[in-house]
């Protein structure tokens, strides 16, 4: 149904026969080391936390991403491709596994002793430039360093054809498909699980593109974490930014809405929190968010129950001691608010 339309049942219609589906593959990543083990929170405390890479074994989508004793925990597997071509940049082919990969696209392990399970891409790491895969939990505790993982990319070049103002990225044509997307009067209504203001975006501020990564969501200010809900976010979860615009690369821009998915956990260093990978931006006037709970992949896809959305300490405030941070104040949350 076009936008003329009162209401499609069937969701946007896509350029769906278009698209080119292209293999990429990628190596699951060990953990990387600096040279000084300590994070510095925005506490001023120094911390040794696991970080980035590797397998996670007990946090999937669903879960909780807040108030972990991490620092930007990735869900499930970490890829990364360490291959050299003959031609183009030392790490091009990292880049292109990570412009290609998209949201909802299937992932098979492709050597070691999980050859042949199935997966699901579930969001970009920017920085330390890593795709994240989800895997029934069997698998994850069978998976080794090191094997490889080959991505059935398409949605590069994805488009809403009746609404070309709205610009997709990082998404998988099924995702959209699954994910309740409906027109009405002109519009699209996406389910989220959480809106939020622009204002409080970090770390992937100022990039020039979207389609490698993510930005984050800062949690230090515990009016705002109550106001928004933020202490409920779950890794997964379909969230929106309000008055952000990220066409040319993450901005504020007042009347334009950004959706994403949450792709990693949260960070007690200034600047950082849980992240973000964004899958549609346009004008706040065509994508009109709405509250749904199961508004998150594990729900969409059908992979796992997720977690009832519940209030979470993050870890800066499970380890607060007298004479830190006035956050210790922090009043009784009241009923969450609603979009």
């Amino acid at each position: 149904m076009n936008r003329r339309g009162r209401r499609s049942r069937t969701g946007p219609r896509l350029n769906g026969e278009d698209l080119v589906m292209v293999a990429v593959q990628g190596q699951i990543a060990h953990p990387v080391g600096a040279a000084n083990p300590y994070r510095i929170g925005n506490d001023g405390v120094p911390r040794v936390l696991p970080a980035t890479g590797g397998i996670v074994l007990n946090h999937r989508i669903g879960d909780r991403c807040v108030g972990l004793a991490g620092d930007h925990i990735e869900p499930g597997v970490s890829l990364h491709n360490n291959q050299r071509e003959v031609v183009g940049a030392r790490n091009g082919p990292n880049r292109a596994l990570m412009t290609y990969a998209c949201v909802g696209n299937a992932a098979r392990v492709v050597t070691g002793p999980c050859t042949g399970q199935i997966g699901l891409v579930t969001g970009k790491h920017g920085g330390i430039d890593h795709v994240i895969v989800d895997f029934p939990t069997s698998v994850l505790q069978r998976l080794n360093i090191g094997d490889r993982v080959q991505i059935y990319s398409c949605g590069l070049g994805l488009e809403l054809r009746d609404y070309p103002e709205i610009a997709v990225f990082n998404s998988a044509p099924r995702l959209l498909l699954r994910w309740g997307i409906a027109e009405r009067d002109g519009a699209l209504e996406v389910p989220v699980t959480h809106r939020f203001p622009a204002g409080i975006m970090g770390s992937g501020l100022g990039k020039n593109t979207v389609w490698r990564g993510d930005y984050d969501i800062q949690l230090f200010d515990p009016q705002t974490r109550q106001r928004y809900r933020l202490e409920t976010l779950r890794f997964g979860d379909l969230v929106a930014i309000a008055d952000a615009d990220t066409r040319f690369g993450p901005s504020a821009r007042l009347g334009h809405t950004t959706v994403g998915v949450i792709v990693h956990g949260d960070s007690t260093v200034s600047g950082h929190g849980p992240g973000l990978t964004p899958l549609l931006t346009g004008p706040t006037s065509l994508i009109r968010v709405t509250h749904d709970a199961e508004a998150n992949l594990a729900s969409i896809f059908g992979i796992r129950a997720a977690r009832p959305p519940r209030r979470f300490p993050t870890l800066i405030e499970k380890q607060l001691r007298p004479g830190r941070l006035e956050v210790r104040r922090l009043p009784t949350l009241g009923a969450p608010r609603e979009l």
